[in-house]
């Protein structure tokens, strides 16, 4: 059979480079010699010209959809009396200025705050609604503590009042801690945070995920008492727990159905972390299992359960009363 000579016909060869493609053909309207692409970029001309859209463009240079704001007036003015920590203050253009106002520009120069003023179509952009009342406060995020920071400062404050001659000295400043296990109402976690500063806690922990965040009405609910409690976050509650009984803390979980009463479980004057669940489900499986032992609240049966609001305030009294009860004994 002859062989033949050269290289075989098709595909491959000597014409092989002349059968290599460009790509896909272009748009007609990405074309620049075509009647399609003078087309686009009239309407594109026209659009940046949209005085709607102009006024999207420039708020989102100041606001996105993970700032922290607070619309209205009475919710702003509210706000900045209590010291929300906050950065800017937007007023609509040609605003009726009413006592509210005139309060929110004074209290916001006093604090240093940036005022911008904006029209219309800008204050719905920024307040991601129309019923902002001409003012929108943005709020600064909050500043959280790590879990070791909260238990070091903690433990220093229990050894230098070791030294003290007073009993009482001695106990109150032993650590206690308040964790919420899936409290998800931001109102819920500022009245907790106001508890646990008036009866003297060290900080509130938090879980990342399932959990109410320190936002502008936390901070209002709270009346200020979140600029000195510090609250820590933590990625898994379990584990943060674990890690303080390692360190010498003892853990009580707030549940219905205890064995024993809050302020009786015989670990009210050791290092202590108290934990809430919340109103429906109460605590989880795996944080249950990680206490000490488990309190309740004495009520009656026409109410299913507390607020956990409230519920942090009766346990923190309880421990409060237990350890003046043992100071006194001591004495």
């Amino acid at each position: 059979m002859a062989i033949k000579k050269g290289p075989t016909k098709g595909s491959g060869g000597k014409h092989r480079n002349s059968l290599r493609g460009h790509g896909p053909t272009p748009k007609a309207e990405d074309r620049v010699y075509h009647k399609a692409y003078r087309e686009k970029k009239i309407a594109q001309r026209r659009q940046m010209a949209d005085p709607r859209l102009a006024a999207r463009r420039r708020a989102a240079k100041f606001t996105s959809d993970s700032d922290d704001l607070v619309i209205g007036r009475n919710a702003v003015l509210e706000a900045l009396r209590v010291g929300v920590p906050s950065s800017q203050l937007y007023i609509a253009a040609r605003i009726e200025h009413d006592d509210r106002t005139r309060e929110i520009v004074k209290l916001a120069g006093a604090n240093g705050l940036h005022l911008l003023e904006a029209d219309r179509l800008e204050m719905d952009r920024i307040a991601h609604s129309s019923n902002h009342q001409g003012v929108v406060l943005k709020v600064q995020p909050y500043q959280y503590s790590s879990l070791i920071e909260l238990a070091d400062r903690a433990e220093k404050k229990a050894r230098a009042m070791e030294a003290a001659n007073s009993a009482a000295a001695r106990i109150s400043a032993r650590p206690l801690f308040i964790a919420l296990d899936g409290v998800t109402d931001p109102q819920n976690l500022g009245a907790v945070i106001r508890s646990a500063a008036a009866f003297g806690a060290n900080g509130v922990i938090l879980p990342e995920r399932r959990s109410a965040s320190v936002t502008a009405a936390a901070w209002k609910v709270s009346a200020g008492a979140a600029a000195h409690m510090p609250v820590a976050r933590v990625v898994n509650l379990n584990k943060a727990i674990d890690a303080l009984k390692e360190r010498g803390y003892y853990v009580v979980g707030l549940d219905g159905g205890g064995d024993k009463l809050v302020g009786e479980t015989g670990f009210e004057t050791d290092p202590l972390v108290v934990v809430l669940g919340s109103e429906g489900s109460g605590l989880s499986r795996l944080v249950r299992e990680a206490c000490d032992s488990i309190a309740g609240i004495p009520i009656t049966n026409m109410v299913e359960s507390l607020n956990a609001s409230v519920a942090a305030g009766i346990s923190l009294y309880a421990v409060a009363r237990a350890r003046r009860e043992a100071a006194a004994a001591q004495s």
